[in-house]
């Protein structure tokens, strides 16, 4: 890094060891995602994010995989605005959402998203579905090939000419206010309303290239009386014949809160009727059987003060509406639940001891199996034959790569299917690591060494703690990858403390409203035994954290002053001032209370009280579009840091959200924090990055 500006790019350059030793490097490599399956199971299709040829944003374009892992993968869409969500339908054709322009649209129409159609023997894909606000997602029955989509649709909007001009009334007459009438108002990065998604019914898109003058899809608003903030949502699923949808429908909880249910709409005149609807819980992510009796669905029983969620996994039989727990006693927190071919058994996702792991249950009862060893799994697709499973697969040493699996075979590590990209070497090594907490509890944690790590020559160590905070590190990730840090020495430590999923409920009701307790000292003594480690360098450390990490990276700084350095990205301060200025602050109060009436939590746990205990350098990082974690977090601990002559530095991302997506400012992110480290944990001369 230099405060000059950076030379031209040389063609001849020598060659980094690997794409984590240069960022541009890193931020151009290719990223693969949405995960599909034909229904003849003969073809997979992948979105691959690729750089544009500015460097400046991401295009997604539209991969095919051999399921058999014989025949290499080849590109089936190309443009500029890039295509995503790739779904199969029944005839062999490929649905996909784009925004590239319309070749019969009139030249003044500005693209938008729209279904598109890519027919079964290759050739020009066309489009098929267009609404004036776009269409956000969209879902295809399995057997029929009908379509649901979901589009954001002005009040009383349901007839496309409606939408549209009240769209142009507002643009024309300069209005962008919005007048709301429920919580919430924002979500994550974006304002909700004035137009709410509805759900619509386009039937079955032709394969084939419409005539001349064929009459365009008329599509049938099976929502119409979805309003803002929430509207008809997007968690959605088609029966196999298309004749019954299943969808979360949210409803008031208090005078401020929401939970979800389940209802069923007759997709032919739109009736519609609750299927399951729990006031001591959010039920969603429902699947149908392959003969569409049945449906299973997640039910998350909803926290308290007292108590964290749990979570466990419904099967639900459509014509009476009765329901019965399908893992019960399983103690962990099931996810995407989909049947098995012959609808005898479920799969699903869980967290089981830093890995994210696939599961089988039968419906007749009995324990659930894990399937997958080592990795997180995604994306997961049963082939109807019943001969195999799907997935992507990844790993804190593999980023997601398709995966084919046995149905059956317990513990199995699949061998990746040929595809668009691979990281074909690491900096370094991935091991894993086990503590002791104070109380007595094991706290698993991975840990990145960098390449050389050894007795004769240590590693500075970075303690990076995870978002959520029910989560845990087991996977890949893109946006907090320690591979950049250990591609510059650093050995990076990824623990799972207290609130962490995937080691059982106890585990996480130990930190639940305490944060400041055992989520604290379980991170402390991953760092005292990481620090054990000959290879590990204990008098050059740092911390960081985003989100909840970003908490704990803040809470760290208050109460001790061992590591050299401290990072805080996307981090709650002030908990509350943070209580009434999120975007779900009635989820928020379940576990800390409202802080007028139930203020302990917020004086013992919130890390501006301790302010002034601050003497380690931070950087604080934001982006002013978090609406989870809003600015005035970063703001009001970026003015308590220069009040009090902490050494310390703000970056600001104007445009960013929660997280830093484009690749420009990614590629900045990576490099302040590096520059900032080399400064307090290796005693170098500080460096702003060129481009600040």
């Amino acid at each position: 890094m230099s405060s000059s500006a950076p030379p031209p790019a040389d063609p001849i350059a020598e060659p980094a060891p690997t794409p984590f030793h240069r960022l541009s490097d890193f931020v151009a490599l290719p990223r693969i995602g949405g995960l599909a399956l034909s229904a003849d199971g003969s073809r997979l299709a992948v979105s691959l994010q690729t750089l544009d040829a500015e460097r400046k944003k991401w295009q997604s374009a539209i991969w095919e995989l051999d399921p058999e892992g014989t025949r290499p993968a080849r590109r089936l869409t190309r443009s500029a605005p890039g295509e995503s969500a790739p779904r199969w339908a029944p005839d062999g054709s490929l649905l996909f959402t784009s925004a590239r322009p319309d070749p019969d649209a009139a030249a003044e129409d500005e693209p938008r998203p729209a279904l598109w159609s890519l027919p079964p023997g290759g050739g020009e894909a066309r489009p098929v579905l267009s609404r004036p606000g776009g269409i956000s997602s969209f879902t295809v029955a399995a057997a029929s090939g009908d379509v649901v989509v979901v589009a954001g649709t002005m009040p009383g909007g349901s007839d496309p000419d409606a939408d549209q001009e009240l769209r142009k009334r507002r643009k024309d007459a300069g209005v962008s206010a919005i007048l709301h009438e429920d919580y919430p108002v924002r979500y994550w990065d974006h304002d909700l309303g004035p137009a709410a998604p509805h759900l619509f019914w386009a039937g079955r898109p032709s394969a084939d290239e419409e005539p001349v003058g064929g009459t365009p899809a008329v599509l049938r608003d099976l929502t119409p009386e979805a309003l803002p903030p929430t509207g008809a949502g997007d968690d959605i699923a088609l029966s196999p014949d298309g004749r019954s949808l299943v969808r979360t429908e949210e409803v008031p909880d208090g005078p401020a809160g929401r939970r979800s249910r389940l209802v069923l709409t007759d997709t032919a005149d739109g009736g519609t009727r609750v299927l399951v609807d729990d006031p001591l819980a959010d039920i969603h992510s429902a699947a149908f059987s392959p003969d569409g009796s049945q449906v299973v669905c997640v039910r998350e029983a909803m926290s308290s003060y007292a108590e964290p969620p749990d979570y466990t996994l419904l099967l639900v039989d459509v014509a009476e509406s009765g329901a019965r727990e399908l893992t019960a006693g399983f103690d962990r927190w099931p996810s995407a639940p989909q049947f098995a071919a012959a609808g005898d058994a479920v799969y699903f996702l869980a967290d089981e001891d830093g890995r994210h792991c696939v599961f089988r249950v039968d419906l007749d009862g009995g324990e659930p199996v894990r399937l997958t060893g080592d990795g997180a799994y995604s994306d997961l697709q049963v082939a109807r034959d019943g001969g195999a499973l799907y997935a992507l697969r990844s790993a804190y040493d593999s980023p997601p790569l398709p995966v084919r699996l046995d149905p059956a075979a317990p513990l199995q590590d699949p061998e990746p299917l040929p595809g668009p990209a691979a990281v074909d070497r690491l900096p370094g090594t991935l091991q894993e690591l086990h503590a002791t907490a104070v109380d007595g509890t094991r706290v698993q944690s991975w840990l990145v060494l960098p390449e050389g790590a050894s007795a004769e020559r240590p590693a500075p160590l970075v303690l990076w703690v995870h978002g959520g905070p029910l989560m845990s590190w087991n996977s890949w990730s893109w946006r907090w990858c320690p591979w950049v840090l250990a591609a510059q020495g650093y050995a990076v430590l990824l623990p799972n403390p207290a609130l962490s999923q995937g080691f059982g409920q106890e585990f996480v009701r130990r930190g639940w409203g305490e944060w400041g307790d055992a989520p604290y000292t379980d991170l402390m003594a991953a760092v005292d035994a990481a620090e054990q480690r000959p290879d590990i360098d204990a008098t050059r450390t740092a911390a960081m954290g985003g989100s909840f990490g970003g908490y704990m990276a803040n809470w760290i700084a208050t109460q001790t002053d061992r590591f050299a350095a401290i990072v805080t990205h996307a981090s709650l301060w002030n908990l509350e001032a943070f209580t009434g200025t999120t975007d779900a602050a009635y989820y928020w109060e379940k576990e800390w209370g409202d802080p007028f009436t139930e203020p302990r939590r917020y004086e013992q746990h919130s890390p501006h009280r301790y302010v002034d205990q601050i003497r380690t350098p931070m950087l604080v990082i934001h982006g002013d579009k978090d609406y989870r974690v809003p600015i005035g977090e970063a703001l009001a601990l970026w003015y308590g840091l220069r009040k009090r002559g902490v050494p310390a530095k703000f970056l600001y991302f104007p445009d960013e959200n929660h997280w830093v997506f484009t690749p420009g400012n990614s590629q900045v992110w990576y490099e302040t924090v590096l520059a900032f480290l080399a400064e307090h944990v290796l005693d170098e001369d500080w460096e702003r990055p060129a481009l600040l």
